[in-house]
């Protein structure tokens, strides 16, 4: 334990950071360790690999990620907006090249290889994407003769652009979302909201006109015809565990979910553990997000305000739609539990997230003497 007279960085750290935070996301990074030895040796013996080869790649992903995310909470608001910006840059490049150079998976290309290793330079563009609208929205905030509001418009359309070149759609519907919610934020009108929901229903009507791997998805959840066998079998590991699951490593649905370990492990974790554990983890991420609303509200800086709600908002939309997709709430959709599904690129990028979000959400008693300070020559009377 850390003494209050010490002054060393990581004293310093410990004692502004945000312990409640903090506690989640460790919490969430434990269970998906352990729901990866529930969840993912059926997928490994199928094809033909070891065992323990998911798990084990699991605890090599979640240990570099706690490493980013501990260390990009040490970081100030100005060196988070200089991290996001070089970011955004990069994985606008890397969204670019994964059209040309990408690897193909079921018509979509979303990866690309570096060095050996698979990137997924969408999962990285998000957090860099928030930090960089919400830095735009503050500064026209700031200053409403810079045209912050434009620039973050234009913003999400390139993004929006490459993924839908991808095509991704999910993530796509993600950015938009988490956008809308940061610019209603920013003192959104309630025109732009009408006019932005519209799009968004006529960009779902064009989808399914133009995509047909989205308009039969959309099809096999209306009408339930079709191969839902993936969708149907996450269904029924979550009614076959009840209330209580059948026990560690007793499941028998999950060994028949191709993605057992990765998009539907929330079943396994219904199927084993039972709904209590279900209700324990959509406890975990809705503690994450309304406490990252609650301290954005309580924010007198624009920039942090809009940074940790938007940051939080990708976050926790990402978890509901995963979980919904699970449930059968929402036509299937490839997107990842976060901290939980398996995943290289999602554990990082989402460590990266949520580091940002422990850095801005940090004590900083120097920042509240001057606020205090601001606002008590605001109230003092002119003579």
């Amino acid at each position: 334990m850390q003494s209050r007279l010490d002054k060393s960085p990581v004293a310093t750290w410990w004692w502004t950071i945000d312990r409640w935070f903090l506690a989640a996301f460790l919490s969430l990074m434990g269970l998906g360790i352990v729901l990866s030895f529930a969840a993912s040796p059926a997928v490994a013996e199928r094809i033909g690999l070891d065992s323990f080869h998911f798990a084990t790649r699991q605890i090599i992903f979640t240990v570099p990620a706690l490493g980013v995310m501990l260390a990009v909470s040490f970081l100030e608001s100005r060196q988070i907006r200089r991290m996001a910006l070089i970011m955004l840059c990069l994985m606008l490049v890397l969204m670019v090249a994964v059209l040309y150079i990408g690897v193909e998976v079921k018509g979509a290309r979303r990866w690309v290889s570096l060095a050996g290793l698979s990137i997924q330079p969408s999962e990285f563009l998000k957090p860099a994407f928030v930090i960089m609208c919400a830095w735009l929205f503050a500064e026209h905030k700031r200053q409403p003769d810079i045209p912050g509001n434009l620039f973050a418009m234009l913003l999400l359309a390139l993004v929006v652009s490459l993924l839908v070149a991808q095509p991704d759609l999910g993530q796509t519907m993600l950015v938009t979302g988490t956008w809308g919610v940061m610019f209603f934020m920013a003192g959104l009108p309630w025109l732009w909201i009408i006019a932005l929901g519209g799009a968004g229903v006529g960009g779902v009507f064009a989808a399914y006109s133009v995509f047909p791997h989205v308009a039969l998805r959309i099809d096999k959840f209306l009408t339930g015809e079709g191969d839902t066998f993936q969708v149907d079998m996450g269904r029924e590991a979550l009614i076959n565990g009840g209330w209580f699951g059948v026990g560690p490593g007793e499941g028998t649905v999950k060994r028949v979910i191709p993605d057992s370990h990765a998009d539907f492990v929330f079943s396994v974790a219904g199927e084993e553990f039972g709904l209590i554990m279900c209700f324990f983890i959509m406890s975990i991420f809705a503690f994450i997000v309304l406490r990252g609303l609650n301290t954005a509200l309580k924010e007198h800086d624009d920039f942090t305000r809009y940074a940790v709600g938007g940051l939080v908002t990708v976050f926790g939309l990402q978890a509901v739609i995963n979980m919904c997709v699970n449930l059968q709430l929402v036509p299937a959709k490839g997107m990842t539990l976060p901290f939980i599904s398996y995943g290289g690129s999602s554990q990082i990028a989402i460590a990266i997230s949520m580091g940002m979000v422990l850095a801005l959400t940090r004590k900083r008693p120097e920042k509240r003497k001057q606020m205090g300070f601001a606002l008590s020559q605001r109230a003092v009377p002119a003579e």
